[in-house]
């Protein structure tokens, strides 16, 4: 069967800073479908601006969001703030909101989620092609691939090392 739990997740840089740029973008949109499969989650659609990012996402219905989004969001910021892709370090602020989406609402939210730019556009991302076809992992080069999976599989053990209580959170950090 089928499963059709959509979800509308939507969460900021902290203090709203004008943070993501870009390259920034570039790797979310093609970082967090990963993570998403991981989590058996599929990312529909992704709106980026400068402060805040919008997702459209299936679930399974035994994903975890609170994981889905620790992974997202925790994962993301290690990887840019150690790829020094940002002036300044980049600081998800705490929490995030989540939406459910019906079927018949789909298209509409959809819309709303790739259409960020036109809501805030004071916060149009430098470069960075608004409009286009989001692509999932599956469209990009093999490289890119290979190596957000090598992120996204130190990421994974990190935690699962931080969970069995192995190694502290400093140690843990080093693993990158």
């Amino acid at each position: 069967m089928r499963d059709r739990l959509y979800v509308h997740i939507c969460w900021t840089t902290r203090g709203r800073a004008r943070v993501l740029n870009r390259r920034v973008a570039e790797f979310l949109s093609e970082f967090l479908p990963v993570v998403c499969r991981q989590e058996r989650a599929r990312l529909l659609e992704i709106g980026i601006v400068a402060s805040h990012v919008h997702l459209l996402v299936r679930l399974h219905p035994t994903t975890s969001i609170p994981r889905l989004l620790q992974r997202m969001k925790g994962g993301s910021s290690v990887i840019v703030n150690r790829a020094d892709w940002t002036r300044t370090s980049l600081r998800w602020a705490k929490g995030y909101n989540v939406d459910t989406v019906s079927c018949r609402s789909l298209d509409s939210v959809r819309s709303y989620v790739i259409n960020q730019h036109r809501r805030h556009p004071q916060e149009l991302l430098e470069g960075w092609e608004y409009g286009r076809q989001f692509t999932d992992i599956s469209r990009a080069a093999a490289s890119s691939r290979e190596q957000l999976a090598m992120a996204a599989d130190l990421l994974a053990s990190k935690e699962r090392l931080r969970v069995r209580g192995l190694v502290g959170f400093e140690a843990a950090s080093s693993l990158f």
